[in-house]
């Protein structure tokens, strides 16, 4: 299957530099941002599938440049800096996904392509529970005032589309091609612009979703992952592309 492949080639990817590349692109594209907790030592080992020499060297190295930065106490941890070397976050696009390009957005498509299906899906499946899940979660997702608040919502709604479809194996390609497209972490790409933009377009999801309309629902959801998932990426290669031909 084309998600599990691409991040199986990753995780074959074990060197200190090239975790901190995949850091640093998932940086650039908004998945991770100024200010983010990153995970876990535990949950990030698991995700590069590394040991923890490998995966303190790489955020080391990170913090070295500045990008990354320790912070004690109870609520301590690692966090992406409020400031960052752009440049770097470019070239570490053209390092770590360069060799994966065709297949990263060959992925993306086929995320699309699923989506529309689940959005077409639960349109024709759909209770009124699931409705009313949906509901909260599009509430949650208008009111959130964070960046994980933003992503906690918006996860708790696709899922209630996915699990409207009354479809098992559409529900675990919901999961796993989120994961495939932003690298493994459980973010995906975060700006307030883009939250504007998938508010309106989670409104007429759930809107046609909620009357039934499979057709209207298909093309928002296309729309929606375009603009949310796949654009970013191809944005962020294009700098990169634009970064490597200028240096």
């Amino acid at each position: 299957m084309p998600s599990a492949d691409l991040l199986g080639y990753l995780r074959t990817q074990t060197a200190p530099e090239q975790i901190a590349d995949r850091i640093l692109a998932a940086i650039a594209v908004g998945i991770l941002n100024p200010g983010d907790r990153l995970p876990s030592e535990r949950q990030l080992t698991a995700t590069f599938d590394v040991s923890r020499t490998t995966l303190r060297q790489a955020i080391s190295r990170l913090s070295a440049l500045g990008v990354l930065q320790a912070r004690r106490g109870r609520q301590g941890g690692t966090f992406v800096a409020g400031e960052h070397y752009k440049q770097e976050e470019l070239a570490a696009i053209q390092r770590a996904l360069g060799p994966i390009r065709e297949q990263l957005q060959v992925m993306l498509d086929y995320r699309n392509l699923i989506q529309q299906s689940i959005a077409k899906t639960a349109a024709r499946r759909r209770t009124a529970a699931d409705v009313d899940r949906m509901r909260l979660a599009l509430e949650a997702y208008r009111e959130s005032s964070s960046a994980t608040e933003s992503r906690d919502a918006d996860r708790e709604l696709h899922e209630a589309i996915a699990q409207a479809t009354r479809n098992a194996y559409l529900v675990h390609l919901n999961g796993e091609l989120a994961s495939a497209a932003n690298l493994g972490f459980a973010a995906h790409p975060y700006s307030s612009e883009l939250h504007s933009r998938a508010l309106k377009q989670h409104e007429a999801l759930v809107a046609a979703i909620e009357l039934g309309d499979d057709a209207v629902a298909e093309l928002v959801a296309a729309e929606h992952f375009e603009v949310t998932s796949t654009k970013p990426w191809i944005d962020a290669l294009a700098a990169g592309d634009s970064a490597a031909q200028e240096g």
